[in-house]
């Protein structure tokens, strides 16, 4: 990202110091940045753009979040030791290095949205002509995305660097990584602004841009990862007020069909289809076995063969599902076939996971998320939008921020469990309804990029993933023996070793 600043600066001095005939050499219809941002639909453009950024880190925000975590795992390639596997490989068996490409990419492109959104608030002070609603609206969603994309920043890499206006030299492009502290403080003072700039929907479905409601999730999301429980409620308990709340059916919630609707607080948008505009979701086809043909399962005959076997969920993860719980089945599959000597899945049939006995004689069965498969209407993908924040999730950060305040949280537990089809869960002592609700989120959230996130914060990332990697390596002998050794170094990534080099004013973690 520092090389594209410091080229974009380049060619500003550039232009700068042009003779004026040389630059009238430019089409008059020509924009530049400093033509463009002039009206109101050109603002909304490059708010548009900030958007569309998310689906670059949505599509590899399940390495750093799931695959870390107890929930998935690798298919293994051993026919292919190229570092487009290894390297995601060694993510999710806490053997990665500061030269991992997919977390330099990760890095980038949170960046990137930042990059775009500071552009359009920047703008958006010196700007005239712009209607005051308008004004209010595209600074309120851009500063939403700068607070989320942060909030993903701080936690993946603690101490980041800053950038809170526009780049317009090479200078301004190398910062030092601010506090942990001071880049919370951002994420607030962002998040705070958003929710009272932006509206509360005035209808279901929504059009998918950001919402008061959006900026109040994160901003409660934030509070519940500072342990400021009673700022968390606070916010949390306006929810309802604003019309959200939950779909009668859980399988429901991920349908195309159900795209931003009374249970979306925030979603990143997809589109399937060729016309121009569309982009679709790739993701349904990385997480199933890698296969010459995946039309069993997608109903079109995809080969997934470079891009298929991430993301596979745990047997530890299926087995923590109660009896009866719906959400087990609307989540996971169960895919039956044979690898061949290539490494390649021949799909044979497709099975429900619950009571799922095993594969028959000569078969393999393999697990796979089952959220997100809904039938592509072309080979380049879905139409599914991805959940950053559904209401249910909402209700599980409301329980938690009650239990943590010696308030009772069983009416928000348990409205997430009643549509599960699980039974109320009754008075328990304050330590016992803590373990239930983390465990809610795991099933509930389960694939949604949060399950990391929560081992850290609530300090079981250590125990648990240590405990869950001497399991896994009895079960699978691809596993490395030196894999799945986790020390509080490793609760951190390590920042890109590219963007070390690059900028001597940063400083690495520790242990890399």
């Amino acid at each position: 990202m520092k090389k594209i600043y410091i080229l974009m600066g380049l060619v500003l001095l550039t232009a700068a110091s042009c003779k004026k005939s040389f630059i009238d050499l430019a089409p008059k219809s020509s924009y530049s940045d400093q033509n463009y941002y002039q009206t109101d639909a050109q603002f909304g453009q490059a708010v548009t753009a900030a958007y569309s950024a998310l689906r670059y880190v949505v599509t590899t925000d399940y390495l750093f979040s799931e695959m870390r975590s107890d929930n998935t795992i690798y298919q293994s390639f051993l026919n292919n030791r190229g570092t487009a596997y290894t390297d995601r490989e060694k993510l999710s068996d806490f053997m990665d290095a500061s030269t991992d490409s997919y977390t330099a990419a990760e890095w980038q492109k949170t960046y990137l949205v930042i990059s775009r959104a500071n552009i359009v608030i920047t703008r958006l002070k010196t700007a005239s002509g712009i209607p005051d609603a308008s004004v209010k609206s595209y600074d309120g969603q851009c500063k939403f995305l700068r607070a989320l994309m942060y909030f993903k920043l701080v936690r993946l890499f603690g101490g980041v660097p800053l950038f809170v206006k526009e780049v317009t030299t090479p200078e301004d492009a190398f910062l030092p990584r601010s506090s942990v502290n001071d880049v919370y403080k951002q994420i607030i003072a962002d998040a705070t602004d958003a929710i009272n700039e932006l509206p509360v929907p005035t209808k279901f479905p929504q059009t998918g841009v950001a919402t008061k409601g959006s900026a109040t999730v994160l901003l409660a999301d934030v509070y519940v990862t500072l342990k400021r429980w009673a700022d968390a409620e606070t916010q949390l308990n306006t929810l309802a007020a604003m019309g959200y709340s939950l779909n009668a059916n859980y399988a429901d919630t991920f349908l195309p069909a159900n795209k931003n609707s009374k249970e979306s607080l925030f979603e990143v948008q997809f589109l399937d289809g060729t016309a121009t505009g569309s982009t679709p979701d790739s993701l349904c086809f990385h997480f199933l076995p890698r296969s010459k043909n995946t039309s069993l399962i997608t109903s079109l005959a995809i080969d997934n063969t470079t891009t298929g076997g991430w993301n596979t969920p745990t047997q530890d993860l299926i087995s923590s599902y109660e009896t009866g719980d719906k959400r087990l089945d609307a989540s996971i599959g169960i895919a039956e076939g044979v690898y061949d000597g290539s490494n390649y899945f021949t799909y044979s049939a497709a099975k429900s996971v619950v009571n799922y006995s095993g594969p028959p004689s000569g078969k393999t069965a393999v697990p796979y998320v089952k959220k997100y498969e809904h039938t592509p209407a072309y080979i380049s993908g879905s139409a599914d939008d991805f959940p950053i924040y559904r209401y249910s999730e909402a209700l599980l950060l409301l329980a938690e921020a009650q239990n943590e305040q010696g308030k009772s949280p069983l009416i928000a537990l348990n409205t997430v469990r009643a549509r599960a089809g699980l039974p109320a869960v009754t008075g328990a002592d304050q330590t016992t309804l803590r373990n239930s609700i983390l465990h809610e989120r795991r099933i509930e959230l389960a694939f949604e990029n949060k399950r990391w996130h929560d081992l850290v914060r609530t300090g079981n990332a250590i125990t648990v993933m240590n405990a869950f990697g001497v399991k896994l390596k009895t079960q699978i002998s691809y596993i490395s023996p030196d894999s799945y050794i986790v020390t509080n170094d490793k609760l951190l990534y390590p920042l890109p070793q590219a963007e070390v080099g690059l900028n001597t004013k940063l400083t690495q973690n520790p242990g890399y």
